[in-house]
């Protein structure tokens, strides 16, 4: 990255509730929410992904109790169809796989008509160019330092040099305010290698909810992400 590009960037923090208690979510969530710029929520369906978190009714509760905006991430088979219910529901931002999806414009446009912001998600094994045609309309690229299906995995430090071509591409669209964020693995030694290769957004689940303060491991995280960006 470049000194001006760096000065441009600041890392925003956005807690997963993977790892967080499902039998008092409210509370978990308000640890955080103070210091924290939204909630990550994983929506997983047991067919995308192996594993099966929450489905559209129960995670419309969370959103409607969450004090701080929701960004909905969903893995599940059919985001065409489904995603802009979580829009519908009050996410601030709904992230989709490019994989899962059938009609990458049309599910970007119908989230987009329901007032919440759009990203896309690849995972490890996607390319980068296959995103590439779609960073102009979204406002979020996810790219997965884990396979995605569950928590506690460990990083990839593979995925950096696609992070680092992200990082390239949206910077050379003009004026383009498009978040870089990772999810996977993200910890007190893996932010400051995501933030160096050019992201910008850092999902931190197990990190957070596993640490004996998660809203004092929220604030050093985001710390020690900025500190690369100086």
């Amino acid at each position: 990255m470049n000194s001006l590009m760096k000065k441009t960037l600041r890392a925003h923090i956005n807690p997963s509730i993977l790892n967080a208690d499902f039998s008092d979510l409210e509370n978990e969530i308000n640890k955080i929410a103070t210091v924290s710029d939204s909630l990550h929520l994983d929506i997983m369906d047991n067919i995308f992904v192996p594993n099966f978190t929450f489905d559209l009714a129960s995670a419309a509760k969370i959103i409607g109790f969450s004090p701080i905006p929701v960004d909905s991430h969903l893995m599940i088979a059919n985001p065409d169809e489904v995603a802009p219910k979580y829009a519908e529901f009050g996410s601030a931002s709904v992230t989709f796989h490019l994989e899962a999806a059938k009609n990458v414009l049309e599910t970007i446009t119908n989230i987009r008509s329901n007032a919440a912001k759009v990203g896309v998600a690849i995972k490890p094994k996607t390319l980068l160019k296959d995103v590439i045609p779609y960073l102009a309309e979204i406002d979020m690229i996810l790219i997965m330092t884990v396979e995605p299906g569950f928590g506690g995995q460990s990083f990839m430090f593979d995925q950096m040099e696609k992070v680092e071509s992200a990082r390239r591409a949206i910077d050379e669209l003009s004026d383009a305010q498009i978040l870089l964020q990772v999810d996977g693995g993200i910890s007190e030694s893996t932010i400051p290698v995501a933030a160096r290769s050019g992201a910008n957004c850092f999902v931190a689940g197990s990190a957070v909810y596993k640490s004996a303060n998660p809203a004092e491991m929220v604030k050093k995280l985001r710390n020690l992400a900025n500190a690369e960006f100086i």
